[in-house]
């Protein structure tokens, strides 16, 4: 579908719906918002690779949101985060929901994908960092895999069309799809460039007038009345250089068990995406022509459960293999991967209040300058949810 059409397609169901929508009889306002402070400690990593090879000291997360309920059928919702990257404006989008099974959001939003981005807030995930997956940062040795697969939170402007419905009390179908602007990058970019998708020196449009599409199926089977089963499905495709040449598709599947207080969660992404082999001193190996593509593979296996008056336990694995060709000063080989095992508890020390201590224990499949395959790190934060 052309640019014009999905511009005129958006119009005409926007003026519709406006027109359709009774008015509000009072405007219905909420907030909410969390913080986290984390000191993440890397004991063996060396002096000299502090802000390159991960993020060490005090790092705060931050999210205040606002939703307003303008009539029966019409909300809004605004939300700004505060990491690393800065000030992010996080959501920025209208809801014109027609009945629970089809709704038309407008705006800026993280497009509906995986089952981690819908609790990626510090105060909606028991841990104090993210699945490597969905790592936008805390890793060591970020600068050798340019984060996880899909760094969370993603947001992106564009228009989503969703909705859910239950087949009696027992199942529940929700589903998704959209058209974003998409991921960024150069033309002779060997990946992604994320902070181009949230540097306030750039313009926050698309590059190449090109959408990506995506969408996401999920069911939930209530198979007792404590028990419930969640399985879903996602996946995006599309251009990222501004010649509109270079494609990648990223696809997910998820899994959540919840028996009373207990969770076990489990989740896998891939990405496919081609780069420019135009110029071949930029690259490691030597590959036959129709290979300029790499695939990143992450997955995590989670499970919490409650061992005391407000002390939650928690236990991770997770990991990242990456394949294909990479950068010719990339540590990194053609089949390469890093795998993480993580204890962790969480501890109420007010309302509303956690501390979450997450010890980690990293495994490399290559060894850094001091010739380390193992490391170590510890993350010790207080996270408040207001």
């Amino acid at each position: 579908m052309t640019r014009a059409l999905w511009a005129l397609l958006a119009v005409v169901v926007a003026v519709a719906l406006a027109l359709w929508a009774p008015p509000a009889l009072a405007l219905d306002r909420t907030f909410a918002g969390s913080v986290q402070v984390d000191e993440h400690i890397a004991p063996f990593q060396p002096s000299d690779s502090y802000g390159t090879q991960f993020f060490g000291g005090f790092t705060t997360e931050l999210s205040g949101k606002i939703a307003a309920d303008l009539s029966e059928h019409v909300s809004a919702n605004v939300k700004i985060c505060y990491g690393c990257h800065g000030f992010e404006t996080d959501m920025a989008y209208v809801d014109l929901r027609v009945v629970d099974e089809l709704n038309f959001r407008v705006g800026r939003f993280s497009p509906s994908f995986g089952a981690f981005n819908l609790r990626h807030d510090p105060a909606n995930h028991k841990l104090a960092d993210k699945p490597l997956p969905y790592d936008m940062g805390r890793m060591l040795r970020l600068r050798d895999w340019n984060m996880g697969v899909l760094p969370s939170p993603f947001p992106d402007n564009g228009v989503e069309i969703d909705g859910s419905h239950w087949f009696g009390d027992v199942v529940e179908l929700d589903w998704a799809a959209y058209a974003v602007s998409g991921f960024k990058g150069a033309e002779s970019s060997l990946d992604l460039d994320f902070t181009q998708s949230r540097d306030g020196n750039l313009y926050y449009v698309d590059d190449n007038n090109t959408p990506v599409g995506g969408g996401r199926l999920a069911a939930t089977f209530r198979l007792s009345p404590n028990t419930e089963l969640t399985l879903g499905g996602s996946g995006m495709y599309g251009t990222f250089d501004p010649e509109s040449r270079f494609t990648y598709a990223i696809f997910g599947a998820d899994a959540w068990l919840r028996a009373g207080r207990t969770n076990v969660r489990a989740e896998w992404l891939v990405r496919r995406q081609e780069f420019s082999d135009a110029d071949a001193s930029q690259l490691k190996y030597t590959f036959a022509p129709g290979q300029n593509f790499f695939v990143k593979h992450g997955a995590y296996v989670e499970a919490e459960t409650p061992i005391a008056p407000g002390v939650d336990a928690l236990a991770r694995v997770d990991g990242l293999v990456r394949i294909g060709d990479v950068a010719a000063a990339s540590p990194l080989s053609n089949q390469a991967y890093v795998l993480r095992y993580t204890i962790g508890a969480s501890i109420v020390l007010a309302q509303g209040v956690r501390l979450k201590l997450t010890p980690e224990l990293w495994q490399f499949d290559y060894a850094d300058a001091s010739g380390r395959r193992l490391e170590a790190s510890m993350h010790v934060a207080v996270a408040a949810a207001f």
